[in-house]
């Protein structure tokens, strides 16, 4: 089970990206993108606050006294996220979404997790963001001969 977890949680947050994916180019046709940003964003706050009890206290105040710096980290990249997302998905569509995948490894996995975090890799993992990599350049190449 342990080991089926992380694919679990993973699935969440796939299944959410292609929600969120869909609603942002259903986004196209509105005149200001980051208005829809920022309303889908107030959307996941509250429901965010609204399941918080079940993972655990409800406890803002702590929350932010031990960990403000790295709430403002994660609410820029958040916001950064959104607003890429935002851009990239109406103006390009969600078959682009490979892009943001690759450089997400590279910026994600290698730059913070590896180099940042110093977390554990091994073969695999080097095979698999290799991969990865060479999806990007596969990918790249078939847009430009469509």
């Amino acid at each position: 089970m342990k080991s089926l977890l992380p694919i679990i949680f993973a699935t969440i947050a796939a299944v959410g990206n292609a929600m969120f994916a869909l609603g942002q180019k259903k986004s196209a046709g509105i005149e200001n993108g980051l208005l829809f940003v920022g309303i889908s964003a107030l959307v996941a706050v509250l429901l965010a606050f609204f399941f918080t009890p079940l993972i655990g206290t409800l406890d803002v105040g702590s929350t932010l006294r031990g960990n403000w710096k790295a709430v403002l980290l994660s609410g820029l990249g958040l916001f950064l996220t959104y607003l890429g997302f935002n851009l990239l998905y109406s103006k390009f569509g969600a078959s682009q979404y490979v892009l943001y995948a690759v450089i997400s490894i590279i910026t994600t996995t290698i730059i913070v997790g590896i180099f940042w975090l110093k977390e554990p890799v091994n073969v695999y993992h080097k095979i698999a963001i290799a991969m990865a990599i060479a999806a990007v350049i596969f990918f790249s190449i078939g847009q430009s001969k469509a």
